[in-house]
């Protein structure tokens, strides 16, 4: 659900789970590890108020139990609407207690639609209980959420920030750090991050950066038009949406959680969110990197299976990964 609005739209984070789960502690968690002038507004069971003139840099929206992802979803892109996108859906995240989960009451075919709209799902209290009970856990949670992706939560750490937060104009990620981030080193146990970048650090040819099967045609008709918007060696200094656009469709949500950073069009500069297999393209007015980067982006995944498919990525867009 690409969009280029001028305006970068506040993004909503839901969390949801059964009483006792842990919600409010995993969200505690977060806040402290956010930028110091980072402006994230609480709202309790969808109830809240806000200043008229106040403009947050991100809502947290936490339900009970009751609260169905899919209803919650529709709910937002309803808001999305109704605000001209200067509000978003970013993430409905589903906190689970491992030590008292016991399974779905109801595994229906509209459960099923309802579960399917969980983007992730963050098992909290693991380390209490054993691992053949975390596997009953596992197989209750699969029996409608078998390709959620299941992040185990790090005690009174929580989990990474970056993961569950997507990208904004607060939490830019560069390959350097976590533009103010706090991140506990315990949350790379679960979560490999990959960086994926192309530009005057690293230039790579043209035919790189197309798809492989359009690459040969559009070298042969290459106009002065293309050339123009290379350097003086002939590198291409953008990329084309819909080679983006077919890149990111190849991404699978099951081991890929986030890609994010930015990218650039031939229309300029725009921050990527690839979140759980949606993405949202928005414009970057003002990019205080080296004017010759093309793509810069984080990848973050499951341990072990994310560098394939940021390697994927990379070739796909004509980049590499940075160690």
């Amino acid at each position: 659900m690409p969009s280029d609005s001028r305006r970068t739209p506040i993004p909503i984070t839901v969390f949801t789970g059964f009483l006792g789960s842990g919600k409010t502690s995993i969200i505690l968690s977060l806040l402290p590890q956010l930028p110091g002038d980072y402006r994230a507004v609480l709202l309790k069971n969808e109830f809240g108020d806000a200043q008229e003139n106040y403009s947050p840099d991100r809502i947290i929206i936490e339900c009970s139990g009751s609260a169905f992802p899919a209803t919650l979803a529709f709910q937002i892109r309803e808001l999305e609407r109704e605000t001209n996108r200067a509000l978003t859906l970013d993430a409905i995240v589903t906190v689970i207690d491992a030590e008292n989960f016991a399974g779905y009451e109801d595994t229906s075919t509209t459960a099923r639609m309802q579960a399917q709209y969980t983007d992730v799902i963050l098992i909290n209290k693991w380390e209490h209980v054993s691992e053949r009970a975390l596997d009953d856990v596992l197989e209750h949670l699969n029996t409608l959420n078998d390709l959620t992706p299941k992040i185990k939560c790090q005690g009174r750490a929580g989990v990474d920030p970056s993961l569950i937060f997507g990208l904004d104009s607060k939490l830019f990620l560069d390959t350097k750090d976590h533009a103010g981030m706090v991140v506990d080193p315990a949350h790379h146990e679960e979560v490999e991050t990959v960086t994926v970048y192309r530009g005057a650090k690293n230039p790579v040819l043209r035919h790189a950066a197309h798809t492989h099967s359009s690459a040969c045609n559009h070298e042969e008709h290459a106009g002065e038009d293309d050339l123009q918007q290379g350097d003086g060696d002939g590198l291409v200094a953008f990329i084309e949406e819909e080679n983006l656009k077919e890149a990111l469709s190849s991404i699978s949500k099951e081991t890929v959680y986030r890609v994010k950073g930015f990218v650039r069009l031939p229309s300029g500069f725009r921050i990527l969110n690839w979140a759980f297999g949606r993405y949202d393209l928005h414009t970057l007015v003002q990019y205080s990197g080296d004017e010759g980067d093309v793509v810069k982006l984080t990848i973050m995944g499951e341990r072990g299976e994310v560098k394939r498919t940021a390697r994927r990525l990379a070739e796909h867009l004509g980049a590499s990964l940075l160690a």
